[in-house]
């Protein structure tokens, strides 16, 4: 090494242990795996640490490892595809060519995508739910292949031969039992818009002494929220306490598996004892191609999943379990994206459902979208300044720590699938709540890459998706079918700024005396949902236990003249 190269080396570290900009690698399509031609996003993951495969080891926090990913359309069986720094888009390195030499971990997932001709004219590509809640690592009959040592030195020129060796296998669906039920249809709704048979479902928790009381009907309490896998929270046992203790970082607590299984036994002796409401609660299972759900509205790219909730699944399971079915007797809740569904739907149906409980809402104002006001805002990367670049936070800890920026986690989205194909947070509220391109898929909020707001899509989102604008618009209408309904619960320390936009919310509903209740949690972070005497950590699993009793003692002020308030109380 001669001088001059050891002293940048000294100040350019990067300089001296980057791989050369030829890394490139051959990534096969066995026969084996494949028996027609398949399309979808090609990943390349690769991981310094060998404990876990490198697909379970991306996130938006300091600890991810690496991924590189590339569209892939007609991809033949029994040929290789090359993915090198002309092809593909990384995280949180943009490119291959930036890649320090060293020993890694190397795998590659296909993401696979299926074509839909939808009957608005538009035909797209994109990943079909297969009964994981659109998680690309974990959807059965994606490809992966067996983890291998590699090392790249800045010798090297052949590229790099991976091939996938397997696909993830189906996953079984829940059993019926004693209080949970399971439920599928088909939406007529649905599948006329995509073009394909598409279904909805639900986890149903049927009341303490529902078989026993055959001539009863019942209100319906509907969690909104993230695919649930089964009916979440419930459990008929004890907590086992052979099994090992897991430890809770977010929430620095010693045993949170037990604590968690606690609880959800802790409804059970509640759901089943004297007092408590008997109602049916159910979860819904609406992932689609976009997401794990639908935020429950109806959608340019996403279809009338408001509508086939609220008319087709919902009517169903109050037809098949005796639910009341009227208006007045079914009430929403929910943390996070279910805190958004809970209020939109209340906002949007407003006769429909009778009593809403929004616990830290995805943003229900744009002026405080996280941290960014879409309306005045130039960059959603950026601070405005002439000079400077500081960077948008995008999560905190209750500390206001920040451990990520929006345009990292944006990034990361950009890896993983363009044009709103990324199945992750950012994109899904793309695709919800903006018009459909030219192409078939959303129009951009924002330039994923630079951060540049489209102004035009920032005012199509403010008319039909900014729940404080269509309330403030809105209200002398509405007001006859809401005031009363309206309920909304967040931390002050929220990780993802959601409580900036209850504030705004917070300045109308509360001018015209909306009837609700508005409450904060303080230095409390995402999701708490209104108790006062819980931390954060109990709180957050207690979402039936707290929202059913509330409707239940309120809906004596919402209920029509003659509404049944008693024969559901046994």
């Amino acid at each position: 090494m001669t001088l001059p190269t050891r002293l940048l080396c000294s100040f350019l570290v990067l300089f001296c242990t980057r791989a050369p900009a030829q890394t490139s690698f051959s990534v096969l399509l066995p026969e084996s795996l494949a028996d027609s031609a398949l399309d979808g996003r090609l990943l390349l993951l690769l991981s310094t640490d060998d404990t876990t495969e490198p697909r379970f080891q991306i996130s938006d926090g300091p600890e991810t490892q690496l991924f590189f990913g590339q569209n892939v359309e007609n991809w033949k069986p029994g040929t290789p595809v090359t993915v090198d720094a002309s092809t593909a888009y990384g995280y949180p390195l943009e490119s291959l060519a930036d890649l320090p030499n060293g020993s890694y971990q190397a795998q590659v997932l296909l993401h696979k995508y299926e074509t839909f001709h939808r009957s608005d004219g538009h035909t797209v590509q994109l990943p079909m739910d297969r009964g994981e809640g659109q998680q690309w690592h974990r959807a059965p009959g994606n490809l992966i292949s067996t983890p291998v040592a590699i090392t790249l030195t800045g010798g090297r020129t052949a590229p790099i031969e991976l091939a996938f060796d397997s696909a993830i296998p189906e996953i079984e669906e829940p059993e019926d039992t004693e209080y949970v039920k399971h439920i599928r249809i088909r939406s007529e709704l649905l599948s006329a818009f995509w073009g394909r048979d598409m279904y909805l479902g639900a986890h149903v928790l049927l009341p303490e002494g529902w078989a026993d009381h055959p001539e009863a009907k019942y209100p319906l309490a509907i969690m909104h929220g993230h695919f649930p896998a089964d009916f979440g929270g419930w459990r008929t046992t004890p907590p086992d306490t052979t099994e090992p203790c897991a430890y809770s970082a977010r929430f620095g607590l010693d045993c949170y598996n037990r604590i968690v299984d606690q609880e959800a036994y802790d409804l059970y002796r509640a759901w089943t004892g004297p007092d408590f409401p008997r109602v049916i609660a159910i979860e819904i299972q609406h992932a689609n191609p976009y997401y794990d759900d639908s935020y429950a509205v109806n959608s340019e790219n996403l279809g009338p999943y408001g509508d086939a909730i609220t008319y087709e699944l919902i009517p169903e399971i109050e037809r098949q379990f005796r639910g009341i079915g009227e208006g007045w007797a079914r009430f929403v809740y929910g943390g996070s994206t279910g805190g958004w569904e809970a209020m939109a739907v209340q906002v949007k149906y407003p006769t429909e459902y009778g009593g809403s409980y929004a616990s830290c809402p995805d943003p229900i104002d744009f002026r405080a979208y996280t941290v960014v006001n879409l309306y005045e805002d130039a960059n959603a990367y950026y601070l405005d300044s002439e000079f400077k670049r500081t960077e948008r936070p995008a999560h905190r800890d209750s500390l206001g720590h920040v451990s990520s920026t929006l345009r990292e986690s944006n990034q990361r989205e950009l890896a993983l699938g363009d044009r709103s194909r990324s199945g992750q947070q950012w994109d899904i509220w793309e695709a919800v709540y903006s018009p459909v391109g030219p192409d078939g898929y959303p129009l951009r909020i924002w330039d994923k890459v630079s951060g540049q707001i489209n102004p035009e899509v920032a005012e199509y989102w403010r008319e039909n998706y900014d729940l404080t604008h269509i309330l403030q618009r809105d209200w002398s209408e509405l007001a006859p079918d809401l005031r009363g309904k309206l309920n909304i619960y967040v931390g002050d320390m929220d990780n993802y700024y959601l409580n900036n936009a209850v504030y705004l919310a917070e300045k109308f509903l509360r001018s015209v005396d909306f009837g609700g209740e508005i409450t904060y949690g303080d230095r409390d972070e995402h999701c708490w949902n209104g108790d006062p005497d819980q931390p954060n950590a109990i709180s957050r699993l207690r979402y039936h236990r707290m929202f059913i009793p509330k409707w239940a003692d309120k809906v004596v002020e919402l209920a029509p003249a003659g509404a049944d308030l008693t024969s559901w109380r046994y």
